[in-house]
Order: structure tokens, then sequence, then C-alpha cells
């Protein structure tokens, strides 16, 4: 298959496989759910084996002229297969976990026919070329995502599925204004050509205009405050493996805009990076203060989701703050590769944590941590794999989510490095690298409550009935598969190198610079003063 139609394939392969799973659900429930792992796992094949085609300086595209300027334009590069490779990476587990968990849910079809038809408009998203493809899907993928939320059909999810799809169609709107604000001031949506193209113009003020407007609808996908309202409601209500895919990957196509704007669009600006840290820096800690009053499991993880998106705009912020001082080959790459690593962390943490809080939800039907304390005291594979997502997130070094927040952390001191005054800018960011410490602070102390509510506290009224589900809480392919992925995280801490190559991979889609030395994890290492 050539480079084009693998392309082709990886979009509206899982659309196809829709509506072939939904017209075989009509005849056989168990049919209908081997189809659809059937069409995940060959998705993921698919996606790996277009490595070999994966080149960052003559990328594969796929283009398909309409009417007009309308066109369908895809592209593989370094980027884009990471987060392809991730996308189906999600969509595999979760699907094969959909079967256990639904078993007594009632419109099984109809659920599994929007998550396929998400699945491909979320492929579409990450695969695309130019921002009128990436609008075109991501309004799609808002649209059948939306049935995810809404699947129980309960007061809480009818309420939280309204004000998710406010959120989508309200912020897709102020986003096409942006897009032919662009347009109109640039002549180019491409995103290959964005770059140069912004570059040329000496007056900035309609690229801010427009980058306003496409930030309001990218980043209320991603859960960016003040546009984060939909977040802490659509996770408790939406199945659990809808959650790990809402939280993983969907926040990620938003965050894949704000990098495209940031890293093309506004390259470099200082003044774009200033604003744009500011909201990160809100949305990291807001977050962080919400899941730390919460104590409905779910929506302490949905409120911590909002929180490490705040991390990556932190760290997306940096790039172009670092940037505007002309320095873009020593120390811009920390911005970048934290960035790009904390997206591919949060991914993969947020699948082991909310699939094992699916496995809670789905043996008691509760989420509330006092009704749910001592459920994990004598389930000790479940505990190991809920606590490797747990120190990964807060951070703990030999885990994955160390290096990226070293990474992110080190690009803010680094700025007041280089300022070395003690002036009010030097001020403001010693003031950001203090609540990013505390954020992370923060984010220990709310993983910290879950787990020893969870897993190390005995139930005082029901902890008899906790323990008697030990054996049957769980099928065993279930237990291997979330095993698996929470291993992911403690070998790619431990293998910093290989953490280091992932984002090596996907810098050229920020336009960013490859360091000019090792970076040394796990070495005592001393610095001379400058």
């Amino acid at each position: 298959m050539s480079g084009n139609l693998i392309l082709l394939f990886l979009v509206f392969w899982p659309m196809i496989g829709a509506f072939i799973g939904y017209a075989i659900g009509r005849k056989s429930k168990c049919g209908r759910n081997n189809m659809a792992v059937f069409i995940t796992v060959i998705e993921f094949i698919v996606m790996l084996s277009a490595l070999p085609l994966v080149d960052n300086h003559n990328p594969v595209i796929f283009e398909w002229l309409g009417f007009g300027h309308d066109r369908i334009f895809f592209q593989l590069d370094g980027f884009r297969y990471v987060y392809g490779v991730i996308t189906s990476l999600m969509w595999m587990c979760t699907t094969i976990f959909s079967e256990e968990y639904f078993a007594h849910y009632r419109n099984r079809n109809r659920y599994y026919f929007f998550m396929l038809m998400t699945f491909g408009a979320t492929m579409g998203v990450f695969l695309s070329g130019d921002l009128l493809t990436t609008f075109t899907f991501f309004e799609v993928m808002s649209f059948t995502s939306y049935v995810m939320v809404l699947h129980d059909e309960k007061p809480g999810a009818i309420l939280a599925s309204k004000t998710y799809m406010a959120v989508a169609v309200i912020g897709g709107l102020v986003m096409l204004m942006g897009l032919f604000l662009l347009y109109n001031t640039v002549g180019t949506l491409e995103i290959g050509l964005l770059h140069e193209a912004c570059s040329a113009l000496k007056d900035k003020t309609m690229l801010y205009i427009a980058g306003v407007l496409m930030l309001f609808g990218f980043g209320g996908k991603a859960g960016m405050y003040p546009l984060h309202v939909w977040l802490p409601n659509a996770h408790p209500v939406a199945p659990a493996p809808a959650s790990a895919l809402l939280s993983g990957v969907l926040t990620k196509t938003g965050v894949y805009g704000i990098l495209v704007i940031s890293s093309q669009i506004l390259f470099g600006d200082k003044n774009w990076g200033i604003f744009l840290l500011i909201i990160g820096v809100i949305t990291m800690f807001t977050g962080a203060v919400l899941a730390v009053f919460s104590i409905d499991l779910k929506r302490t993880l949905a409120c911590s989701s909002m929180s490490q998106i705040g991390f990556i705009l932190t760290g997306t912020a940096m790039q172009c703050i670092l940037l505007a001082k002309g320095d873009t080959e020593h120390y811009h790459f920390m911005a970048v590769y934290g960035s790009i690593l904390h997206m591919v962390n949060h991914s993969l943490i947020k699948l082991v944590l909310f699939m094992s809080a699916g496995v809670v939800y789905m043996n008691l039907h509760k989420l509330d941590l006092n009704e749910i304390r001592g459920f994990g005291y004598r389930k000790p594979l479940l505990k190991f794999i809920f606590g490797m997502g747990v120190l990964a997130i807060i951070g703990m070094p030999l885990w994955s989510g160390y290096i990226s927040k070293t990474l992110i952390h080190e690009s803010i001191v680094e700025q007041i490095w280089y300022i070395l005054e003690y002036t009010p800018e030097a001020r403001f960011f010693q003031v950001v690298e203090s609540i990013f410490t505390l954020t992370g602070g923060l984010t220990t102390a709310y993983m910290t409550k879950i787990y020893i509510a969870v897993f190390w506290e005995k139930n005082p009224y029901h902890q008899d009935k906790m323990d008697e589900s030990n054996k049957k809480y769980m099928k065993p392919v279930n237990g291997i598969m979330l095993l698996l992925c929470s291993l992911i995280l403690p070998v790619l801490g431990m293998r910093p190198q290989l953490m280091n190559n992932i984002a090596d991979f996907g810098r050229v889609f920020l336009n960013g610079h490859a360091p000019d030395h090792n970076v040394e994890f796990f070495a005592w290492l001393i610095y001379e003063e400058r």
C-alpha cells in the first residue's frame, strides 16, 4: 500500500468500520464487539507499519482537491506519527476493555458506532496538513464524541453533554472566524507554509486576533481555563473508556491546534508567549486546586487532566519566550521536548488511571471516595497498576512524568537565569516557577488522597463486601492489558534517552532545535556560575 493510501486508510477505516460494526451489532452483540476490536487492532498495526515512511523533511501527503479552495489534505511526519500511534494504541486498549465494562449497559450498538466515528475523526485531526482539514475533522469529532458523553442518558449526563456541545459549537464558530482572518491575512492555511508566510508580516495585529480566535476554539477542547467548564462535569458521567479517550486523546487535538498557532503562526513571539503562559499557569493551578477538593474519583482525574493540560500550555508558551531572546539552539529544546513528552505522558497515564477507575465503577457502580474506600485493599494487581499511574503523574524520578516535567520546569528556570537582574520581569517568572512547583505538590496531594482511600485504607463498614470480588473483579485479558500499559510508564522513565528520541522525532513540527549535548537526567552535575 502506497504512503498516500495509508493516510487515507488511517482516517476512514474506523469510520467505515463503524457502519459495518453497527450492521453486525443488530444481529450479534458478540460479533459487533469482536469487529470493533478487529478494526482498532488493524488500525494500530497499520499505524506502526507506517514508520519507514516517516521523513520530517519529505513527509508523505495525501491531497484531494474539492470545489474552489476546498480540499482534504493529510500529512505524515514525526510528530503526527507519534500521536497517531498514541491515538490508535489508546483506542485499541479502551475497545478491548469496553466489552467487559459495557456488559450490563444498554445502547451499546450506538456507543460503538460513535466511538469508531470519533476514532476516524481524531486521526483526521492529527494527520491534517492544513487548518481547513483540521477544522473539518475537529467538528466531526466534536459531534460524534458528544454521544459518548451522553451515553447514560441520566440527568447528569444530559446536562454535561449539553455543556460539552455548547463549548464545542461556540468554540468551532469562533475558530472558523480566526481561520477566515488568517487566510485573508497570509493567503494560506497549509500548516507547513504558515511559518514562512507569517514571519514575512511586519504588522502582526491580524495574526494576534486570528490567534486568539483560534485559541478559543482549540482551547475549549483542550480544557483550557476558562473554557474548561465541560471537563469536570463530562468525565464523571461518561463511561470510563470514553473518559480515557476524552482526557488522553481528545484534549490533545486542542493542544495540537495550539501548537500550530505557537510554533507556526506566532513562532518566537514573546507577547504571545506571555499571554499563553498566564493562561497555562492559571489552568495548571486551578485544575489542581479543584482536584484537591474533589471526592469523586473520576471528577478528580478530570480536574487533574485540566491541570496537566496547563503544564503542556506552560511548556508551549516557554517555547515562544525562549526563542524571543534569540538563542534558538541551546535552551529552546527544553520547552519543545517537555511539551511533546508531557503530551505523550499524560495520554498514557490517563489511559491507565481512567481504565483502573473503570474497574472500580463496573464493580461498585459508585465513584464517591467515601463509598469506594478500601476496594483495592486486597487487590495487589490493581493496586500496582494504579500506583504506576500515580508515580508517573506526580513526576517521581524513574517514572515518565519526571522527564517531561523536569524539562518544562528547567525552561522556566533558564528564562530566570537569562534575565539575571532583579526586575519585574524576573519576579514574574519566579512567581511562575513557584506556582509550577506548588502545583506539583498539589498533584502529589490529590493523587495520594485517591491512592490511600481506595487501595490502602479499609472500608469501615463494607470491607468484607469489598473483598468478596478479589478473584472476579476484572477479566484476565484486561488485567494483562492494564499491567502492560502501566509498565510503559517506568520503562520510559528509566530510559530517558528513549523519551528524548521520541521528542526528537516530533520536534520538527514545532520548529524545534536538537540539544547540542546529551541531557543528563540522573547525574550529579556542577554548573559554573554564569
